[in-house]
């Protein structure tokens, strides 16, 4: 998988495709920003690497011009694309177009949680992204604020179905009031041109 954060123009974005298609990348991500969607066609019908995009959209209504121009995987994220049951109907909507499901999940461990049961729920799912040992949880572990990790273990890539009421997970209510006393600082990285002008993070 590949990760262009929507950084390349559409004529950029068309080269690294074409440069990365020997690879058989399981998806490159977000080759255009959200700004330029309206591009995407040009892509899908240049490549046949599998297009991946969403965390940056909210709703199916956004996600259906992505579908109908040759999407090959959503990630919508359930904490910004009305949680649970949004996400569950992008899930059946992008299954319609034949399109899989990967949600997008940098998040903490409610997130991850309820993403793990669309998954479970989703015949189109295909991957699910976690944050567990990530660079920016430098500090504040995503498994720092569950009094049980279980339910997050990964087994050979895979996750087991929880049988645990809810989510499946108890949150360190104890953890999280320690942490409440000192937030952390993360910010968005700001990117700069050469020229000093601003670049998309």
């Amino acid at each position: 998988m590949i990760d262009l954060h929507g950084r390349a123009t559409t004529a950029n974005a068309r080269r690294v495709l074409a440069a990365v298609a020997d690879l058989q990348p399981l998806f490159v991500e977000e080759p255009l920003a959200p700004d330029h969607l309206h591009r995407l066609r040009d892509l899908t019908a240049a490549t046949d690497v599998p297009i991946a995009l969403g965390e940056r959209l909210y709703s199916r209504t956004d996600f259906l011009p992505p579908l109908t121009s040759g999407l090959a995987v959503a990630q919508p994220d359930l904490s910004h694309a009305g949680g649970i049951s949004e996400v569950r109907r992008i899930a059946a909507l992008a299954e319609t177009f034949d399109v899989q499901l990967a949600p997008h999940c940098p998040l903490g461990p409610i997130a991850l949680a309820a993403s793990l049961q669309i998954g479970f729920a989703t015949p189109n799912f295909l991957i699910q992204e976690q944050s567990v040992g990530i660079y920016h949880n430098s500090g504040a572990e995503l498994l720092d604020y569950v009094l049980d990790p279980a339910p997050f273990t990964f087994t050979d890539g895979h996750a087991h179905r929880t049988t645990l009421p809810g989510l499946g997970v108890t949150i360190d209510e104890q953890a999280v009031r320690q942490a409440a006393r000192h937030p952390h600082a993360w910010r968005n990285p700001v990117w700069r041109h050469d020229d000093g002008s601003m670049a998309e993070w």
